[in-house]
């Protein structure tokens, strides 16, 4: 109700601020196009932009759309005092360094805001920020999410949710314990080496559901009616039961209970060569569930594409982690669980 009170208010709050800021992007590139899509489509901004300065020719600017091309970069300073412009961002390549300092010379005889639109789209930035080092200004290009006291709410988060589900699910253990060994031979727990934070190799727990304990360099992934998994196993797989010893490993240190799943030592070796970025996902702990799981990528990954959209989601679930998106990947986990057919 009060998302609602608060959507339908937002306009009238927006209008309270004043009118909105009349900006000029400087450099019809990639970065400032993006930018320029970004406020069109910003549903709240204060920001009215009034279009683009750039000494091309409109020949090689490519599509317009919406966007209006006001003139060259000479005659900025004047349209900036015509127009009264409050903000102005500068997308011109690093290159273009003598040329910028100019127009900053130039930009000197007005009162506008000037912003610096860095041509860092080359890449695909993970949690980029501003920071700087030994008082020199840098900007990450990936860094992990767990930074500072995000990363003690994450650790806590983990510690008190799987303290509570170890005490919860206890007597559940024991059972499933008692039922793997009395159903197949063998041992109850199987220990795999998986990567962990930093690419660091740890060992992850999971009830025995299949009749060998595979841990090489080439290990099959479960298939639909695969002989090696046990009827129980199945069972166990299908409802991730066989999951559950990894709450110790939360407790450890080593998982978190939301993050990207981790894979055997030998499918990382594989898709680190095939999947751009791929190592990336070890920037945080490897958790019991994740947001691509939650989004149709749980069990066999059959195809190099189900990988790389297993991957896709890992790196979006780096780049806008908080505390709430881990609570509803938790919640749509335990809803999943009960319906899905994907787990082999």
């Amino acid at each position: 109700g009060m998302h609602l009170l608060l959507r339908s208010a937002a306009p009238w709050l927006v209008r309270l601020r004043g009118p909105p800021q009349r900006a000029i992007i400087v450099g019809m590139n990639e970065q400032g196009s993006a930018l320029a899509q970004r406020i069109h489509q910003a549903p709240f901004s204060r920001v009215e932009l009034l279009g683009f300065v750039d000494s091309r020719q409109v020949s090689r600017l490519g599509a317009m759309g919406k966007n209006k091309l006001l003139g060259k970069l000479d005659s900025l300073a004047s349209l900036v005092k015509d127009n009264h412009v409050q903000l102005i961002y500068l997308s011109l390549p690093m290159a273009s360094q003598p040329r910028i300092l100019q127009l900053l010379d130039e930009l000197k005889d007005t009162t506008a805001s000037i912003y610096f639109v860095p041509d860092m789209f080359f890449t695909d930035l993970i949690q980029g920020h501003t920071s700087t080092v030994c008082g020199m200004p840098v900007i990450s290009v990936c860094e992990t999410p767990f930074r500072g006291a995000d990363g003690v709410v994450k650790r806590l988060s983990d510690i008190v949710l799987s303290t509570l589900i170890l005490l919860l699910i206890f007597p559940l253990l024991i059972v499933l314990a008692i039922l793997v060994k009395l159903t197949s031979p063998g041992p109850v727990i199987f220990k795999q080496r998986r990567y962990g934070l930093d690419g660091e190799q740890i060992l992850v727990y999971k009830f025995r559901s299949m009749t060998v304990t595979e841990d090489g360099p080439h290990i099959p992934q479960a298939q639909k009616n695969d002989a090696r998994v046990t009827r129980l196993g199945a069972f166990m797989r299908r409802t991730s039961l066989d999951e559950l010893p990894q709450f110790v490993n939360v407790l450890q240190g080593r998982m978190s209970i939301v993050g990207p799943r981790p894979h055997a030592v030998a499918h990382n070796e594989l898709y680190r060569k095939l999947i751009k970025g791929y190592m990336v996902r070890h920037k945080v702990r490897p958790g019991i569930t994740g947001w691509a799981q939650v989004n149709g990528y749980r069990g066999e990954t059959t195809t190099l594409d189900k990988m790389q959209g297993r991957i896709d989601y890992d790196l979006d679930y780096l780049r806008n982690w908080s505390l709430r998106l881990d609570l509803h990947i938790i919640l749509k986990t335990i809803k999943l669980v009960l319906k899905d057919e994907k787990a082999h």
